[in-house]
């Protein structure tokens, strides 16, 4: 018996529709005349908490940490029992086992951790569906390859996996137990992605909240040349005065002096440069996950989370390949179903794909058909299956409008066009002019000026000129222009971030090495952040655009932390090392020696972290802690939150700590304290041995001076 194990019912069922014989559905599974088809519901196994290493790490306790598991744990989902019975007593019955995980990393390791938790030792081999139409899947079936070939897929999968856990639950322990040290009672999770992605927005509002208004003014002059009046702009030279660090100009009288000069000049002003120049832009590539979502999310208002669940719902309806894809390109196989695709296109109901499909070319080859840029996925584009385009919901339309807007760009040519750049001296200033004549829209046809940022020196349409030509000056002026703040993120300009997380990398060379890498997280997991990061009440949402504002408990997590977990340079590193473990490049054991060491930094920094104490009333024999109502054995009272660094305690008067009425006159910092000593009451510090000030009792108060003995 062949058993096909897919990663979730849906994709279950449409496996077993293409195997040839009789279908017959069980409880868990789908029996056909070429095999059985059963299924998980994504993880059946999770990882072990700490408590289910050991019972004392229950309680969250700073002496215990780091926790490194010396042999890791994987326990069957409460909720997954049933279907993990079924599917462990069909791999003890199956010859041969077909595994049918989404095709990434984590695909890979979900399906494969159960083979390895049950002991399997039956032949495995692998299928990669890229899409669920009739066709793909039994191209799929009839490709399979032997799953020993994505074994380093499966460590990458791992090695995240598990850095993620001795992240998360050791740092998330250390500095919540650091906060609550200072009376704060939030609970503080880190994350080795979750983290610098907070980061990112907490420092971009203090850049806004920091940020002042600086005016400045842009120069442009008209010159009438013999073919025509062109506007140049000026540009100044090395030594101009008047000029901001970033050099604008900023001073309004050199400004007012500069236009009189170009006004008062007699000499004609000449060419002094004049190039042209063809260029040609490849068609833009199909999109990937993440680059649908930023598309979606700028074209329309989508969120992230939004975009990838439609995307999902598309995929389950055959109508489009894989969702979860890194990849922006294609292999070049799939030029076979160009034909079809672009024919089903044109005899939709959508006006503007059926025109652009009508008039596209199956013949044209861009850059997107590449086998060297595919890995286990491709990027994401329109089935083979034709569109009920009214069947869709709003959103469906717009998302499958964009995937399938991408893939038509592919069969129109290059974006054809001559720059040309101009340069001019006028009253010894010097301008420049530049401007470009389309010779060809090419694939531009369906994006127009979508998505292109315009620049004022780029605007204009120069008349033909040739270097040396003499011009005349016709007017000048000054525009007044203000610097702007940097704007806030929305869920959708995040997520662009985290994929191009080097723009934000600290370390030069780090950057330049992390421009290849595709971010931090992953395709699948960068929405699921951003939206867990607004639930748990570190982001909020505001206005219409929805920006995402850092509450006060995000301010509090990123000041507590170090750089190397706030700074995405060590998660980057990270994500690096994982897309080389995948190529079979690292190593799963050293990457978590390097994980578990680190862990092991960050938890003794966190150990004797000071974090600015938060409540009503302030420790005052440490002044480091606050006091916190507690019950003991005796009933109520007030301790320091630093316990058992501190061991302050005070009785409770009327839900108010009873605070001692005698401060220590000698360290100012301790309270002196009714003690019992063999020679009878007397009064002592308690920040004793530290500070050994002693005073005789009288009457219930103490007396000065000190007594003898220890007050000496």
């Amino acid at each position: 018996m062949i058993l096909y194990i897919a990663e979730k019912p849906s994709m279950g069922a449409e496996i077993a529709k293409c195997l040839p014989g009789p279908i017959r559905r069980h409880d868990g599974y789908i029996t056909t005349g070429a095999g059985v088809v059963t299924w998980g519901f994504g993880h059946i196994l999770r990882q072990a908490e700490p408590g289910e290493y050991d019972a004392k790490y229950e309680k969250w306790r700073m002496e215990d940490l780091p926790i490194i598991p010396a042999a890791w744990k994987l326990l069957v989902a409460d909720s997954c029992k049933k279907q993990f019975g079924v599917v462990r007593k069909l791999i003890s019955e199956a010859a041969e086992i077909v595994h049918a995980g989404d095709p990434d990393r984590e695909g890979q390791l979900l399906i494969d951790e159960v083979l390895e938790y049950v002991e399997n030792d039956k032949p495995v081999r692998r299928i990669l569906l890229n899409a669920l139409d009739e066709q793909s899947i039994k191209k799929a079936i009839a490709n399979l390859r032997d799953n020993e070939d994505f074994h380093n897929l499966k460590q990458s999968a791992l090695a995240r996996a598990r850095a993620d856990w001795l992240i998360g639950m050791n740092l998330s322990r250390a500095f919540t137990l650091a906060a609550r040290r200072a009376g704060h009672r939030a609970t503080l999770p880190v994350g080795r992605v979750k983290t610098p992605t907070l980061a990112l927005v907490v420092r971009r509002e203090r850049e806004i909240e920091g940020f002042r208004t600086a005016d400045y003014f842009t120069v442009k002059a008209d010159f009438q040349h013999a073919n025509g009046v062109f506007t140049a702009f000026w540009k100044p030279g090395e030594d101009q005065a008047g000029l901001d660090a970033e050099g604008r100009l900023a001073d309004s009288s050199v400004a007012q002096a500069l236009l009189e000069q170009l006004a008062s000049a007699f000499e004609t002003a000449q060419i002094v440069q004049c190039e042209t120049a063809e260029k040609r832009e490849a068609q833009r590539l199909p999109l990937s996950l993440s680059a649908l979502q930023v598309l979606a999310g700028k074209k329309f208002g989508y969120d992230p989370q939004l975009v990838l669940d439609t995307a999902q719902k598309l995929y389950e309806k055959k109508l489009t390949t894989y969702p979860r894809s890194d990849c922006d390109y294609l292999p070049e196989s799939q030029m076979a179903d160009a034909a079809v695709i672009l024919e089903n296109l044109c005899g939709g109901k959508q006006a503007e794909l059926a025109a652009w499909s009508g008039r596209a070319d199956a013949g044209v080859r861009s850059r997107a058909w590449n086998d060297a840029k595919i890995t286990a996925h491709h990027a994401i584009i329109p089935t083979v299956e034709k569109c009920k385009w009214e069947s869709l919901s709003e959103a469906e339309q717009n998302i499958y409008f964009l995937i399938a807007q991408a893939y038509v760009a592919q069969f129109y040519p290059a974006h054809v066009y001559s720059q040309t750049r101009v340069g001019v001296r006028h009253a010894g200033e010097s301008f420049t002019a530049s401007g470009r004549i389309i010779r060809e829209p090419g694939w531009k046809e369906l994006y127009g000026t979508d998505g292109e940022e315009k620049k004022d020196e780029d605007d204009g349409v120069l008349p033909p000129m040739e270097k040396g030509d003499r011009v005349d000056f016709l007017k000048a002026s000054a525009e007044k222009k203000s610097t702007r703040p940097p704007g806030r993120f929305t869920a959708a300009t995040l997520l662009a971030a985290m994929k191009e997380i080097h723009r934000y990398v600290k370390n030069p060379e780090l950057k330049k090495q992390l421009k290849e890498v595709s971010g931090i997280g992953t395709e699948a997991t960068r929405a699921t952040i951003i939206k867990e990061l607004v639930q748990r009440g570190f982001l909020r949402e505001e206005k219409k655009k929805k920006y995402l504002i850092p509450t006060e408990a995000a301010y509090l997590l990123i000041d507590a932390l170090p750089e190397e977990l706030t700074y995405p340079d060590s998660t980057a590193i990270w994500e690096a090392i994982l897309h080389r473990m995948a190529a079979g490049h690292a190593s799963l054991e050293e990457f978590l020696t390097q994980q578990a060491e680190f862990t092991a930094g960050i938890c003794a920094l966190a150990t004797g972290l000071n974090i600015a104490p938060q409540g009503d009333h302030p420790c005052p024999q440490c002044g480091k802690g606050v006091l916190q109502p507690r019950t003991g054995s005796k009933g109520k009272f007030w301790g320091c939150s630093r316990y058992p660094a501190c061991r302050a305690a005070y009785d409770d008067a009327d839900g108010e700590p009873q605070k001692p009425k005698h401060t220590c006159p000698r360290c100012k910092a301790g309270a002196l304290q009714l003690i019992m000593g063999k020679n009878g009451a007397f009064w002592g510090c308690t920040k004793y041995p530290a500070c050994r000030a002693t005073y005789n009792d009288k009457a219930g108060e103490p007396d000065m001076p000190a007594r003898q003995g220890l007050g000496k």
